[in-house]
């Protein structure tokens, strides 16, 4: 067999039985193989960074990687700015670049780029597959890379000539890397400093802020009167009923600054210590005080539920129920506010919904009007590269097997980054409802130009805003194939979030705020 086949079925072999692809002319034997070869799943993306998004989103749900197929140089710089969110989300992504021939690269042909040096950038695992014999065995290796706890980014470099050669052979699948071990030193410190009684966070991250490990986070704090918040750079949380109801650390950094004033330790599981998005004139890029001590409890290549649990051991922690949000909220009526859709939201979501969240400055205080929703998944913008909302919703959907209603809240400006979203949501048919947050205007940006000491004027505005002419979202939704409709009350919106959540297909509400 070609090294192409190869490919295909040692990543197969691996466990990978999805790929988003965008694909060029050195893929074209990867193609023939991904077509003569059952059992792949292959997702078209009308744009790279639409593929690698949903290649994040995927993961982020079905726990395992899928493949992606770029096309050279470019196509990876294309799909770079999702795979900067992907590595910050911790997902797990197999690249698949196509790379010009080993003997026609020197020539120095116009797609020929330093594809290694930008893979490096934004993966943990590369590797260049320079003879057809490797390229399975190669694979093999890249799945266990991304597969490696929590999971992490590799990409495998294809030249075409590797691929179309003949002397391929299928590898079979690598063990799974897990967590790093525990350290008992760690947990020991972490129970010394919570019986001191002294102010204290329990500060949950990555896997920390799934369902077992809220658990037993809730379960030591209560044992030790520590407070728990989520770090606002969070990628999925579990939320809903049957959670724990937590906050995240604010993004502003005079509110943030101010939420962590009052604590001496922290206790970091899987979270980085709270630093600023940005820094601003006069102002600390740290956002805990001085004076506030550190403490790692898990890192995140480490099991949060398992250094949880020791902790909670040590303590001697008793059983703690989760405390019951109250009343699920009422649909909300008027004009539309942030707290107004974050009822309506919560009053209608189905059971075991998705929800991708890229409502930027709109949704920050979303969260306490969404406690008392179903239990659901809440995914977040993870590194701060604006356009994953839309693809990330396309992935989880396919993730969940298209069996879960994911609920995309979408800024309007971010949307335009990665719109393309909705064709691959239509041609699949994929249960996606969208919700544009039209404000035709980049309004986090007006506040971060204000965030700086200034005012915006007439050519700061004219770059800040999405008027003249409007975009026009219904009509945006029509040319994908995706069924849509405006909204300018919440009575309206409610009445087509219902009428989405009935139907199989995506659905796009344009709700003008």
């Amino acid at each position: 067999m070609n090294g192409a086949k190869s490919l295909v079925n040692s990543l197969l072999q691996s466990g990978v039985d999805t790929c988003f692809a965008n694909p060029g002319t050195s893929e074209m034997h990867f193609v023939a193989a991904l077509d003569q070869v059952p059992g792949m799943r292959c997702v078209l993306g009308l744009q790279e960074n639409i593929v690698t998004g949903m290649a994040d989103g995927y993961f982020r749900i079905a726990r395992k990687p899928a493949a992606t197929l770029l096309h050279c140089g470019p196509g990876l710089a294309n799909g770079m700015a999702n795979l900067h969110n992907a590595r910050r989300a911790r997902s797990g992504i197999v690249n698949i670049v196509g790379d010009q021939a080993t003997y026609h690269r020197p020539f120095d042909a116009p797609l020929t780029a330093d594809t290694d040096a930008m893979a490096r950038t934004v993966s943990s695992w590369v590797r260049t597959s320079t003879r057809a014999q490797d390229v399975g065995g190669d694979a093999a290796a890249a799945v266990q890379a991304a597969n490696a706890f929590p999971g992490q980014v590799a990409t495998l470099i294809l030249p075409s000539d590797a691929s179309w050669n003949e002397g391929g052979a299928v590898a079979a699948a690598l063990p799974a890397i897990g967590p790093a071990p525990l350290d008992p030193h760690a947990v020991d410190n972490a129970a010394r400093v919570l019986r001191g009684g002294k102010n204290a966070l329990i500060l949950l991250a990555g896997r920390g802020v799934l369902g077992a490990s809220q658990a037993l986070a809730w379960r030591v704090a209560q044992a030790c009167g520590a407070d728990i918040r989520a770090d606002y750079v969070t990628a999925h949380v579990a939320r809903g009923r049957g959670t724990l109801q937590l906050e995240r650390v604010p993004y502003g950094t005079d509110q943030a600054i101010a939420a962590l004033a009052r604590y001496d330790h922290i206790i970091l599981v899987c979270a980085k210590p709270p630093v600023g998005f940005f820094a601003y004139p006069g102002k600390p890029s740290t956002q805990y005080p001085a004076h506030a001590q550190l403490h790692v409890l898990a890192r995140p290549d480490q099991d949060p539920e398992a250094a949880l649990l020791a902790l909670a051991e040590s303590l001697g922690a008793p059983e703690a129920p989760l405390p019951d949000p109250g009343p699920r909220p009422e649909a909300a009526s008027g004009a539309p506010t942030p707290e107004g859709l974050a009822r309506t939201l919560a009053a209608l979501m189905p059971e075991q919904a998705i929800v991708s969240d890229e409502s930027i400055s709109y949704g920050r205080g979303f969260y306490p009007h969404t406690h008392a929703a179903p239990m659901h998944d809440w995914l977040h913008l993870a590194g701060g590269a604006i356009g994953d909302g839309m693809p990330v919703a396309t992935g989880a959907a396919l993730g969940a097997g298209g069996k879960r209603r994911v609920i995309n809240l979408q800024a309007d400006g971010s949307a335009m980054y990665s719109l393309q979203s909705l064709w691959t949501q239509g041609r699949e048919r994929l249960p996606v409802t969208t919700i544009i947050l039209n404000n035709r205007k980049y309004n986090i940006l007006i506040g971060e130009y204000q965030g700086v000491g200034a005012t915006p004027g007439p050519t700061a505005m004219s770059m800040l805003d999405l008027g003249n002419p409007d975009l026009k979202w219904v009509s945006i939704a029509d040319g994908m194939g995706v069924e849509a409709a405006r909204a300018t009350t919440m009575e309206q919106c409610a009445d087509l979030m219902a009428r989405s959540f009935r139907t199989d297909g995506p659905f796009l509400i344009e709700l003008m705020i």
